[in-house]
């Protein structure tokens, strides 16, 4: 049922415009390539790979050593699906700063694209906030292991 759906809904570049034209359809000058694949290895990609480092890591807490770790390795789990999360919401976010402005009717008003790529403060505020409660659960699990 959810292949159906899912073949009803248009191509996802079909919603996303870029100089007034469908994602798809758009020859990007190699200027604008560099730009955009850099934003996607820089940002996106470090996202991701700290959630699976962090995966990873828990993993190997929760299958080599004994129970009395189990905590911290299910700590490290959900800050990496934490970190997933914030990974995705910043895929989201890189995608508006190609995406176009339209009003209710999918008509295009204005091409967002800016000359600078900027971090969006609010991904990095929620990773920062988001890192110091895991990691001060952490050193809380580790007093009470040691205690």
């Amino acid at each position: 049922m959810a292949t159906m759906l899912e073949a009803l809904q248009p191509h996802p570049e079909d919603r996303l415009h870029l100089r007034l034209h469908r994602a798809r359809s758009v020859i990007l000058t190699s200027q604008e390539l560099v730009e955009i694949r850099a934003a996607q290895r820089t940002f996106e990609g470090a996202y991701m790979r700290t959630a699976l480092s962090q995966f990873s890591f828990a993993l190997v807490v929760l299958r080599i050593f004994t129970s009395e770790f189990y905590p911290i390795g299910a700590l490290l789990a959900c800050y990496g699906a934490a970190v997933l999360l914030v990974a995705v919401y910043r895929r989201y976010e890189g995608n508006r700063h190609i995406d176009d402005q339209t009003d209710g009717m999918g008509n295009a008003r204005q091409v967002v694209v800016k000359k600078k790529f900027r971090t969006s403060g609010n991904s990095v505020g929620l990773l920062v906030g988001l890192s110091l409660v895991s990691y001060g659960a952490m050193i809380v699990l580790l007093w009470k292991l040691v205690g």
